[in-house]
C-alpha cells in the first residue's frame, strides 16, 4: 500500500518539481537545465556595466546550439575550451559582439561570415588547428586584440594590413618563417609577440612599428640583431632570447626606453640571454644594460 501510494504522488508531481529533484541525481549544466524546464535561454545572459556577456566554456561540447544564433544582444561570447570543429556562418548574426573567444578548440578555418562582426574588438583564436585566417577578417576594423598564437599558421592575407586600429598581435607558436608582410602596415601595435615559429631573421621593415613597446621574438632561429630595431625607440619590452645571435648592434643604446637586462619573462627590458654572444658581450651583459650601452656607445665613435 505504502509503495503504490509513493508511485500514485510520484506521478501527480510536475515535471519542474521532478527536474529539481533529479539535480540529486544527475548534476545538469545550467544551459542545459535552462532548456529542459523551457526557459528563454536570455536568462543566462549576464549584463555587466560595460558588456551582455553569455558563456559555454569547458562543456565539451562539438557543435554550437543553435538558440545561440538568436542572442542578438550578446557583445562578450566566450566558447573556449571545448572541441569546436567548425564555427558555423550563423556567427554573423551576432553583429554586436565586441569580444569573441574561442581559443583552445579544434578550429581549422573561420567562415568568411565574421566580416559581419563590425563591432569585433577582441577575437582570441589561440590554441586551436587553424591553417589559415580568412582575408575577410580585415573588414573587423574596429578589431584591437588579436591572438592566433598556438595554430598551423606559415602566412597571412595581405589584406589583414587593413586593420588599422590593431595594437596587440599575438602569432607565436606557429610555422611563420618570417614576420608576414602586412605586419609592417600596422602603424597602431604597441604588442608584437612571434616567438616560438621559424624565423631566422626580422625584416628592416621593422622599423616601421613606430609606437610598438612590446616585441618578443624568443626561441627562434634568428641570426642577426638588424640594425633597423634600435630604430623603434619606443621598445620597453624586447625579448630575443633562445636564438642564433652572435653580434649585437653599435646603435642598440638608441633603445633608451629598455631600462635593464632582463631575467625574468615578465619583466620589461632587455632578453638576450641563450645566444651564442661573442666574447666580451656576455660579461657586459652581465654586467648590467649601463655597461654594455656604454661598451657599444664606445665602439661606434671610437
Amino acid at each position: 500500500m505504502g509503495a503504490r501510494q509513493s508511485r500514485a504522488n510520484s506521478k501527480d508531481k510536475d515535471p519542474k518539481q521532478m527536474l529539481l529533484l533529479g539535480r540529486r541525481r544527475q548534476k545538469f549544466t545550467s544551459w542545459d537545465d535552462t532548456l529542459l524546464l523551457g526557459k528563454d535561454p536570455r536568462s543566462l545572459l549576464k549584463r555587466g556595466m560595460r558588456h551582455v556577456s553569455f558563456s559555454l566554456v569547458t562543456k565539451g561540447m562539438t557543435d554550437i546550439p543553435d538558440f545561440l544564433w538568436g542572442l542578438a544582444e550578446v557583445q562578450k561570447l566566450n566558447l573556449s575550451h571545448n572541441q569546436l570543429r567548425v564555427l558555423p556562418p550563423e556567427v554573423g548574426k551576432l553583429t554586436r559582439i565586441v569580444v569573441l573567444n574561442l581559443c583552445g578548440n579544434r578550429l581549422r578555418s573561420l567562415p568568411k561570415e565574421i566580416s559581419l562582426l563590425q563591432s569585433l574588438k577582441v577575437l582570441f583564436v589561440n590554441m586551436n588547428r587553424l591553417t589559415e585566417v580568412p582575408p575577410e577578417l580585415s573588414l573587423c576594423r574596429n578589431l584591437e586584440v588579436l591572438s592566433v598564437s598556438h595554430n598551423c599558421l606559415s602566412q597571412l592575407p595581405a589584406s589583414l594590413a587593413d586593420l588599422s586600429r590593431l595594437r596587440k598581435l599575438n602569432l607565436s607558436n606557429n610555422c611563420f618563417v618570417h614576420i608576414p608582410l602586412c605586419v609592417f602596415s600596422l602603424k597602431e601595435l604597441d604588442f608584437l609577440h612571434v616567438g616560438s615559429n621559424r624565423l631566422e631573421n626580422i625584416a628592416e621593415s621593422i622599423q616601421c612599428l613606430a609606437s610598438l613597446q612590446i616585441f618578443i621574438a624568443e626561441s627562434n632561429n634568428i641570426h642577426s640583431f638588424p640594425r633597423s630595431l634600435c630604430l623603434v625607440t619606443s621598445l620597453e619590452l624586447l625579448n630575443l632570447n633562445y636564438n642564433d645571435i652572435q653580434t649585437l648592434p653599435d646603435e642598440l643604446y638608441l633603445l633608451c626606453r629598455l631600462r635593464r637586462i632582463a631575467w625574468n619573462p615578465m619583466n620589461k627590458g632587455l632578453h638576450i640571454s641563450h645566444n651564442p654572444l661573442s666574447k666580451p658581450l656576455p660579461e657586459l651583459v652581465e654586467g648590467g644594460l649601463e655597461m654594455l650601452f656604454s661598451y657599444l656607445k664606445d665602439k661606434k665613435h671610437s
